[in-house]
């Protein structure tokens, strides 16, 4: 018969360990593997920040891995170096708000999307414009870019109010319409 304490524990570990798979398997959403994302559920349960040698110990794996899954976590910003007195290798930690980590990871990746297509659109558009000002344009060429102009047009609705949707991610106003408690 097991003793109390190691049954706690075995129940404690068995918890974690079905959040840690969880984790791993979604964890492509965020453009990780889930190695890389097991490493975060793993990290996401250590109270202390932990090296790259305590991290290959857990995991099972090569130090250099765990570099690489480690700065791959630090750009989606899933983890943070850290800085403890006394130590002289470096310290990670897992960021522990899954709302902060939406919303930083998110933002970046709709940002982008707006940046990228909003220069597209621009540049587009001034082609565009050089058949609508020309008189000699072929009639099925220029109804073909007058279409196109307001595909665009829709398009940039679109991103107007995905920079407000991200505003709202920002100032955390969107809490306050879902009725939620902001994080912090």
């Amino acid at each position: 018969m097991e003793e109390p304490e190691k049954k706690h524990e075995n129940i404690l570990a068995e918890a974690e360990e079905l959040v840690i798979d969880a984790i791993s398997e979604t964890m492509d959403l965020y453009g990780v593997t889930p190695s890389i994302g097991r490493l975060y559920g793993v990290m996401y349960f250590t109270d202390e920040p932990l090296t790259l040698d305590q991290m290959s110990s857990k995991m099972g794996m090569s130090k250099p891995s765990m570099s690489t899954s480690i700065r791959a976590l630090q750009q989606i910003d899933m983890v943070h170096k850290v800085w403890q007195k006394g130590v002289r290798k470096d310290l990670y930690s897992a960021e522990k708000d899954f709302f902060k980590s939406f919303i930083s990871f998110f933002c970046k990746k709709w940002n982008r999307e707006i940046e990228v297509n909003m220069e597209a659109i621009k540049k587009a558009e001034e082609k565009l414009k050089m058949i609508l000002d020309d008189p000699s344009a072929p009639v099925g060429i220029y109804k073909k870019a007058k279409a196109d102009m307001e595909l665009l047009d829709w398009s940039k609705k679109y991103y107007q109010w995905l920079e407000k949707l991200i505003a709202s991610f920002e100032n955390k106003e969107i809490f306050r319409l879902l009725e939620e408690n902001p994080p912090n």
